[in-house]
């Protein structure tokens, strides 16, 4: 294990810190969202600060020719950003009977306040993806700008949700961005979706699920009422990791243990005409262009 970590001074066994990493990583696979729909490159190691990201130009088919004389569009970069890689980290303390009590009579590590701090580390990169970091000038899936928008309907009226998806895909088709797609929604919108859609006999979650065949979420990040169709395809975006998710031994203080759950990592968005947010009726919305918003 890397040194940084500084895992040699922690009195752990083995055993317990297979428990410690198993609670972390099971805690923050359940709670992560934008892993599950967008493509992982890394990790590359927790020294890199920067990494770089181009925005692509040049979306055309691709040519046929017997000869290969044809000429079309070529893709290229628009721009280059060089973006950085923050770390994204929570504390938490052990205390010094609890190691003592397994070590001596087995009773089983409290692993509670680790996956603690994994499920808040966890909603801390989902924030990051979906909502950026203005501070780091670090864009987000709903704040990028060149993104497409469409207004949303009431999703409490039955088929309202389906409508609005079907409006989503055909403004991405429409922009060469062909799917497939996936859809992250706030809790309150996710359990609307799970009704039964007019008289078919089939939740409305399963009609959109075709649509969203990348899937449909539901992400304790995003406000109330919001929704994201987006072609994640690893043209369009990736997540670009320096150090994945892992837990580092900090200090000792008063006999306690000092632990941190951390990571680097950072959204790289290549077109942002692949994401399309849905805008609540009466609300602003920022930049944007055709149907929405312009690739």
């Amino acid at each position: 294990m890397a040194e940084y970590l500084q895992r040699g001074q922690a009195p752990l066994t083995q055993q317990q810190w297979q428990a410690l990493d198993q609670a972390v990583v099971q805690t923050a696979q359940a709670v992560l969202v934008g892993r599950r729909i967008i493509s992982i490159v890394g990790p590359f190691g927790p020294g890199v600060e920067v990494i770089q990201n181009d925005t692509i130009l040049g979306r055309s088919a691709g040519q046929i020719d017997l000869l290969g004389n044809k000429e079309g569009e070529a893709i290229a970069t628009e721009r280059r950003q060089f973006l950085p890689l923050p770390l994204i980290y929570k504390d938490f303390w052990m205390h010094w009977r609890d190691l003592e009590a397994d070590q001596q009579f087995g009773v089983p590590l409290d692993t509670g306040k680790a996956a603690a701090a994994a499920s808040a580390t966890a909603l801390a990169e989902d924030t990051l993806i979906f909502q950026g970091d203005e501070a780091l000038g670090l864009p987000g899936l709903t704040t990028v700008d060149g993104r497409q928008t469409l207004p949303m309907s009431d999703w409490s009226q039955m088929g309202s949700a389906f409508a609005d998806v079907v409006a989503g895909v055909q403004a991405l088709i429409a922009q060469g961005f062909t799917g497939p797609y996936a859809l992250v929604v706030s809790p309150r919108l996710y359990a609307q979706l799970n009704r039964v859609f007019d008289a078919t006999g089939v939740l409305e979650l399963e009609q959109v699920e075709k649509l969203a065949r990348r899937g449909v979420y539901p992400s304790a990040v995003l406000p109330e009422p919001s929704a994201i169709l987006v072609d994640s395809g690893a043209q369009n975006m990736d997540i670009a990791i320096g150090l994945d998710l892992t837990t580092a031994y900090v200090e000792s203080s008063n006999l306690n243990h000092h632990f941190r759950v951390l990571e680097s990592l950072v959204l790289r968005i290549r077109r942002p005409g692949a994401i399309l947010t849905y805008t609540p009726q009466g609300s602003q919305s920022g930049p944007r262009g055709r149907a929405g918003g312009s690739a």
